[in-house]
């Protein structure tokens, strides 16, 4: 087995002068050679650990079943079938497989695609490896993918021992491309498809590990387009922490891929999790544990009682004239009390999660006295770090970081970070897996899929900063993190703590929000990216359109497209029945023309009124006294309303309480808008313009309901009716107690006091507003008007009243008005305008034009035909089949490269200038001057990137100046590394952590 390459990853990138890597930084493998043997033996003596672990909390909800590609398969039951297959398995295992494994060995056996969404540590590792073991006995080919370089190391460890013919693909690295299993990133198999792998067509299963991190918004596009291009005689195998729409994250791969999907989930973690507030700083208070969440995953408020006490008296003690100041000094108490805390109760090893590289360093720097490792595992520790860095070039062995970790190591300290360089990471991690690392401080990405469990986790804070804001961890974050602790096998329960540094205990609604919060969602990160437009413009095995179409974010409208089909078979059918009003009268009198501007008319008075009611000089005649007309619901149309009382919601919507006047039958009735309450939203919106419409229509736009004839008045209060409902605002305004007439309502809706007798005085406004419908029916309301009742600067709204005059006008002279049966037949055309759109509308949403992400697409579309990517036509030129093969700021490389920016430069410089495309270290402060051939460099970058920010902002493509994404802190650096200067000096050029150089370097080098 041979892991020397891995590590060589690592050293070539350290050390350039190194006899595996050329000088070119390409990689080769060594296989034989007494050395990489030796190597190959220290690192084999690892031992593999149990499966990672997730947080009780984690409960998956029931999802109701409206959906047709996925199925829920029960993993809390006995599995019958499991025992017929038992003896004829394709891989046996040491153990008894869990139900939920078991459910997933049946899908396999049967050939069928699962999602297994299941806390870490569960054992998810067994369903890839025998997905693998079918490959293996049907003699097709397994790719096994995932969202980073470490985790893929590590199960090319596992399933190279497992099953020997196993290959490793990544950025900088090949590994026995030819077996028959491949381990690779995500981002390779989405370059293998779009280049038409001989391997695709062998494949028969694909196996996705930690598939949430489609979450990721950086990354998370490349799973869906790997999803969505993926042949389909390919199987799927999804592998995830739990989430709370496992089910539409399943319906919509198995829709896109015509298969029904396995959703297979787990109930609860295999060792459960304890939660605890650590308030502890010296030795009096070191065993200052407080259980907050216990593992039923029962919250205790008693827990966090007794830690809020613990703060408020180490306040009280430690509080002087300056009050109280946590120093680095506390700061490095805290952590050497928890520590003999946790080596006293035995829950060790642990890892500590801190949210920033530089404290990572600093906590373990300060630990100076902590040594909790023996002689003999210190010697250990001693040979085998030898053993790892001996192939390093003589002084590199001597870095600062080497030597450091050499150190922290013997004493069972760790630091795992991106700042770490790569071969001292997988030294540290099988140390750890060993036993020999007791506490390890690392950042969030240790939590990412890596096999690497603890007794105990330590939370440094719950807050992190996540390149925009500080803000608490969310449910999914520190469910990840959390699931670290508690080895299965090993460990009853599984042990969280989290540090209350403060001089107060953290918040317990966020706290619990964090602990026992919902996990986040899969959410779709789908983008259109300039590599994707290309690449499968040059291919066109798939439109963009269609990628367009199947990408999760537009999960919800797949799921309607077949509803939505069936739904335009249907009204296209029912439009060949429907007739036009065969009569003479509408024929001529233009009835489409008049429904339209009628239409219009309804639709503009609507939005004027809106838009009145936000001017403060109207907003002041919107009070109470006001007379107003109102048509509101089915029953209450063009009716007049006096405002008792108005309000304003948090979303600033204003709305009307209103009285109006109603036959005593009707007193108590519902005759509000309540009676559509049941539509969807197109629905109700159609009801309502009909209404309005046949109102204007068949008895006037002016028109004002009179009282009922040969009926007693009494009133109705109507409560929060929206300002849209307003027909028109009046001048008049009346005298009364508001506040009275809503008490007098109030009291009488209790059903012992409806029989009392209204106020005297309310019915005295009612009497009034039957006097004003009366009067206002025959000559017409007095409506306020812009200029005239109140000030208006704005002439766009005398314009818009002025129009709506004069469309009231031309409504009135059409002659359809005089046709005896004009109800009727406006009643009938409007049926066939409402079939016409309907129509249109399930066709255009059923159309690529209705998609999201459409506008994006063509923006960057124009962006590529404006810079000669492609043509007219949309056929690749040369620019765009340049841009094909690089997946990383594509037009900025192809742009330097095609403009000959690289001609007169040394391998040295052209390494230098891209630099600052994978550079991820920011100088504090201003950055030291640069050599005059180096600063030449940048500006040439520079000048590049505006000229494509320019194209960009024409064509419309909304992203941000691609100069801020660039940093050109390393450009020294890379320069000369690239020129072979040892790593040792280099480090004299940069304050850069040694593993943030060889990220860059490597980022570079693929």
């Amino acid at each position: 087995m041979d892991y020397s390459s891995i590590s060589f990853r690592a050293q070539s990138l350290v050390d350039p002068h190194s006899e595996a890597p050329d000088a070119s930084g390409k990689v080769t493998t060594q296989e034989d050679g007494g050395e990489a043997n030796e190597l190959d033996k220290a690192l084999s003596t690892a031992v593999v650990g149990p499966a990672p672990s997730l947080l009780d909390a984690n409960k998956v909800k029931a999802v109701p079943a409206a959906y047709q590609f996925a199925q829920s398969l029960d993993a809390t039951r006995e599995v019958p079938a499991y025992k017929d297959l038992f003896p004829n398995m394709a891989r046996k295992y040491p153990f008894h497989l869990d139900l939920f494994q078991q459910q997933a060995a049946l899908c396999l056996e049967k050939g069928e695609s699962v999602f297994v969404a299941a806390h870490t540590s569960a054992g998810k590792t067994v369903v890839a490896e025998y997905a693998v073991a079918l490959c293996q006995l049907h003699q097709t080919r397994a790719i096994y993918t995932s969202p980073i370089k470490a985790l893929s190391n590590q199960k090319f460890r596992e399933f190279k021992l497992a099953f020997e013919d196993v290959g490793l693909v990544t950025g900088d690295i090949q590994l026995h491309p030819e077996a028959f299993c491949l381990i690779m990133t995500t981002e390779i198999l989405r370059s293998m498809l779009y280049n038409g792998s001989e391997v695709i067509r062998e494949l028969e299963w694909v196996i996705f590990d930690e598939v949430h991190y489609i979450n990721d918004t950086e990354r998370g596009h490349v799973w869906e387009e790997v999803l969505i291009m993926l042949p389909s005689h390919v199987k799927l195998i999804m592998l995830s922490a739990t989430a709370p729409n496992c089910m539409e994250f399943a319906d919509w791969v198995g829709r896109i891929k015509n298969r029904i999907i396995n959703v297979i989930t787990t109930p609860k973690r295999p060792v459960p999790l304890e939660h605890f507030l650590y308030t502890g700083q010296d030795g009096k208070t070191k065993n200052d544990r407080f259980l907050l969440v216990d593992k039923t995953g029962q919250y205790l408020a008693r827990g966090y009682s007794a830690a809020s006490q613990a703060k408020a008296n180490l306040k009280k003690a430690t509080s002087g004239p300056k009050g109280y100041r946590p120093t680095n000094k506390s700061d490095k108490n805290v952590w050497i009390s928890l520590i003999d805390h946790l080596k006293t109760n035995d829950l060790l090893p642990a890892v500590a999660f801190v949210f920033s590289r530089q404290r990572c360093d600093d906590n373990a720097a300060m630990l100076t006295t902590i040594d909790l490792t023996t002689q003999k595992e210190k010697a250990e520790v001693h040979a085998f770090f030898v053993r790892c860095i001996s192939r390093l070039k003589g002084s590199d062995r001597k870095l600062p970081q080497v030597t450091q970790m050499q150190e922290l190591c013997k004493r069972g300290l760790a630091v795992h970070h991106s700042g770490i360089l790569p071969i001292l990471k997988e030294v540290v991690e099988l140390l750890f897996q060993q036993g020999y690392v007791k506490i390890l401080f690392a950042t969030e990405t240790f939590a990412m899929g890596v096999n690497m469990p603890a007794r105990t986790v330590v939370f440094d804070s719950m807050q992190k900063h996540d390149g925009r804001e500080m803000r608490n961890l969310n449910p999914g974050e520190y469910i990840q993190m959390a699931g670290r602790a508690g080895r299965r096998g090993l460990d009853s329960t599984g042990t969280v703590i989290l540090l209350c540094k403060g001089p107060e205990a953290p918040d317990p609604t966020s706290l619990t929000q964090m602990m026992m919060g919902t996990p986040t969602k899969l959410e779709s990160q789908f983008r259109v990216t300039y590599s994707m437009l290309l690449n499968l413009l040059r291919v066109e095995q798939l439109r963009v359109e269609d990628m367009l179409q199947r990408s999760y974010v537009e999960s919800a409208s797949l799921r309607q497209g077949m509803s939505r089909k069936i739904r335009l078979k249907e009204v296209e059918e029912r439009l060949k029945s429907a007739k036009e009003p065969d009569c003479r009268t509408c024929t001529e009198g233009n009835l489409p023309e008049y429904h339209s501007l009628m239409r219009q008319f309804v639709r503009l008075r609507s939005e004027l009124w809106t838009t009145l009611t936000a001017l403060p000089a109207v907003d002041k005649m919107l009070t109470p006294c006001r007379v107003v007309i109102i048509s509101h619901g089915a029953h209450i149309r063009n009716r007049v309303a006096l405002i008792l009382k108005t309000a304003t919601n948090q979303k600033g919507q204003k709305s009307m309480s209103v009285l109006i006047s109603v036959p005593e039958s009707e007193q108590f009735e519902t005759l509000s808008g309540d009676d559509d309450s049941k539509m969807n939203e197109v629905d109700r919106a159609w009801r309502q313009e009909t209404l309005t419409v046949m109102d204007g229509a068949l008895v006037g736009l002016d028109h004002v309901a009179p009282p009922k004839p040969g009926s007693r008045s009494t009133f109705k209060v109507l409560p929060d009716v929206p300002v849209e409902a307003l027909i028109a605002i009046t001048t008049k305004v009346v005298k009364g107690d508001m506040g009275a007439v809503l008490n007098d309502w109030q009291l009488r809706e209790q059903p012992r006091f409806r029989s009392r007798s209204p106020d005297a005085g309310v019915m005295r406004l009612v009497a009034e507003l039957d006097s004003l419908a009366d009067e206002w029916q025959k000559s017409g309301p007095p409506i306020v008007t812009p200029g005239k009742d109140f000030q208006c600067s704005e002439m766009s709204l005398v314009e818009r009243v002025h129009s709506l005059k004069q469309m009231k006008t031309a409504i009135a002279e059409f002659a359809c008005h005089h046709c005896i049966s004009f109800g009727e037949h406006l009643t009938q055309h409007r049926e066939v305008v409402r079939l016409r759109e309907e129509r249109d509308q399930l066709a255009f949403q059923l159309s690529a034009g209705s998609l999201l992400l459409m506008g994006e697409y063509e923006d960057k579309l124009k962006v590529l035909r404006t810079m000669d990517y492609v043509d007219a036509n949309n056929l690749v030129g040369l620019k765009g089949k340049v841009g094909c093969e690089i997946h990383h700021m594509e037009l900025l490389i192809t742009e330097l490269m095609l403009e000959n920016k690289f001609n007169e430069l040394s391998s040295a410089e052209i390494a230098a200038m891209l630099s600052c495309t994978t550079c991820q270290f920011r100088a504090r402060g201003e950055q030291s001057k640069l050599k005059p051939h180096l600063q030449k460099l940048k500006e040439d970058v520079l000048a590049v990137a505006a000229k494509i920010t320019r194209v960009q902002h024409d064509c419309g493509v909304r992203m941000s100046d691609i100069s801020e994404e660039l940093r050109f802190d390393l450009i020294e650096v890379v320069y000369e590394w690239a020129n072979g200067v040892p790593f040792s000096q280099i480090m004299q050029l940069t304050d850069a952590q040694e593993g943030l150089i060889v990220r860059c370097i490597q980022r570079l080098n693929e």
